[in-house]
């Protein structure tokens, strides 16, 4: 992540870090053995000048190490939020917040996350995403205006809730 400082914290939720800690967990088990068997079973074929396999599967596990060192640097700058400890009634990270489109009055639910954990298919949007930086500090009845690639867009904020 450009720009940002070697020790600057990582807010995400507990489902974010469990969610790294599964990927790490099946990177060192399961992808890494068997990386290192494929490296085996191509050099036993001889010259490793023209395998392909052999430079495959040595691409696969520089990139197998490459992820697990990123993900074990997220994991120790995280800032986890126990989202079911906080509340209120302006949007905040964690918040999950339900819109109403002020052109199409098509209602839209999001829960703010952090930025490797957004999903917007799945409804949660990255804090650093313009509609999340447009929505925080903002409560219920609020009106935003948020620049999307099509134009702007306006909502009305219908609810502010942390489930």
């Amino acid at each position: 992540m450009a720009g940002l400082g070697a020790m600057e914290r990582i807010p995400m939720t507990a489902t974010g870090y469990k969610a790294l800690e599964d990927e790490i967990n099946h990177l060192k088990t399961v992808e890494r053995p068997a990386t290192t068997r494929l490296i085996e079973e191509a050099r036993a074929h001889g010259d490793l000048s023209e395998n392909a396999e052999y430079h495959a599967a040595k691409e696969r596990q520089a990139f197998i190490e490459g992820r697990m060192v990123e993900l074990e640097d997220k994991l120790g700058r995280a800032d986890v939020i126990d989202i079911s400890r906080l509340s209120g009634t302006a949007v905040t990270f964690g918040a999950t917040v339900t819109l109403v489109d002020e052109d199409t009055r098509a209602k839209k639910k999001y829960q703010i996350v952090g930025d490797f954990e957004a999903n917007a298919k799945n409804g949660r949007i990255s804090i650093s995403s313009p509609i999340s930086r447009a929505l925080i500090g903002k409560t219920k009845g609020d009106f935003v205006e948020v620049a999307a690639p099509g134009g702007p867009r306006s909502y009305q904020i219908l609810k502010v809730e942390f489930v």
